[in-house]
């Protein structure tokens, strides 16, 4: 389901086929060993850059190939495919959700000054949203930033932070003004090698165990006045123009991965046997094959349809939410079924299944739960 789609041509199968025999010769040979140490190697970043893998839409004037987003929606689908969700997530916060509030809302001269670098791999984005305390209710945040002459000085802590080991710039939202409206906050790019910037810890996960996850502190962090990113008090606006395109690409992955569950376990019945005959030849396991199998049909009509939209730029709020949602949700129901149809070995981490089950369950919860989705459907009934 994967390839033969009708929202993508001849360019984006060549960049599928690419991006599968990277997964396989750049990411499988080392996959094990980045999941013992919980974090790829950095190396990764260069590799993935060299192969043209890294934000595809960035134009050629700061070193991309100015494509379409759908080429971020290939490589997201084959790596997730993969099965190797760890990487696919650090490549996807990366590409897919922090280019974006440097494309579209940065200046010529930061779009000059860190896009190259995010092509080649040179330069690893991460966005820093989240602190303790504060997830979905970013109006909550504490981080501060204070103007003192011709810079920022940021003061605070930020957690869950995709790309937070790797990352040699940070899209951080701070608090620039005083109340708890939206219009105090604002979006600051912060270097990783500025003074009082420090990492925390990489974090221990249930799953997606080798996506690099940290606590990141700033401490009177002095960052030139010129990296804040669009205006002063409009972080909300850029979160919300932006926040669409990363609830699709979680949509995406999702749906990938959802489809590499059930792939692995429909050759498993097909091999395994009980009481003299392979498992698939039991009714009941057909059965729950074929509700698999539907759910996926719908799931992949559902998600082409709003990739459709988001080229043609109609891509809502809502849309997005309604996606993510039923996406992540029927991932986590397949999943959990795949699981069930390998028995006792599904349960043990030597059998792909049960990382996959792992890995899916972040789905509903980043990128804003659940619970938020369904409120913000909400708001278009």
């Amino acid at each position: 389901m994967l390839a033969h789609r009708d929202i993508y041509d001849d360019s984006h199968a060549q960049v599928r086929d690419l991006a599968r025999r990277f997964a396989a010769e750049e990411i499988a040979p080392h996959f094990d060993t980045w999941e013992r140490e919980g974090i790829v190697d950095r190396s990764l970043w260069g590799k993935l850059g060299e192969a043209g893998l890294l934000c595809p839409t960035v134009p050629e004037d700061f070193g991309g190939i100015g494509t379409d987003f759908r080429m971020h929606c290939v490589i997201a689908e084959e790596l997730s495919y993969s099965g190797f969700m760890g990487p696919a997530a650090d490549v996807s916060v990366h590409a897919d959700v922090c280019l974006g509030y440097l494309l579209h809302h940065g200046t010529q001269a930061q779009k000059e000054r860190w896009l190259p670098g995010m092509v080649d791999g040179s330069i690893v984005a991460a966005i820093a949203m989240s602190e303790p305390g504060t997830g979905s209710d970013l109006q909550g945040i504490r981080t501060t930033a204070r103007r003192d002459e011709d810079a920022w000085v940021i003061n605070g802590v930020k957690t869950f932070i995709s790309n937070g080991q790797h990352c040699d710039i940070v899209i951080t939202v701070t608090r620039t003004g005083t109340g708890r409206g939206s219009g105090a906050m604002s979006l600051i790019v912060v270097e990783t090698d500025r003074d009082g910037f420090r990492r925390g810890r990489n974090l221990e996960k249930l799953g997606q165990i080798s996506a690099d996850t940290s606590e990141l502190f700033f401490d009177d962090v002095r960052v030139p006045a010129d990296n804040l990113l669009g205006a002063e008090g409009q972080a909300m606006p850029m979160l919300m123009a932006e926040l669409p395109q990363e609830r699709l690409i979680i949509a995406v992955t999702s749906m990938a991965a959802a489809q590499k569950a059930y792939d692995l376990t429909r050759a498993y019945v097909q091999e395994r046997t009980a009481f003299g005959r392979a498992i698939i030849e039991n009714q009941v396991t057909r059965h729950k094959l074929a509700d698999l199998k539907t759910d996926l049909a719908v799931g992949w009509a559902f998600v082409d349809q709003c990739i459709r939209k988001h080229h043609a730029g109609e891509l809502s709020t809502f849309d997005a939410s309604m996606a993510k949602l039923w996406i992540t949700e029927m991932q986590g129901r397949v999943v959990d079924q795949c699981l069930q149809l390998h028995g006792g070995y599904g349960f043990m981490r030597d059998y792909e299944i049960c990382r996959l089950y792992a890995d899916a369950r972040v789905q509903r919860i980043y990128g804003g739960t659940s619970e938020i989705m369904k409120e913000l459907i909400s708001r278009n009934l």
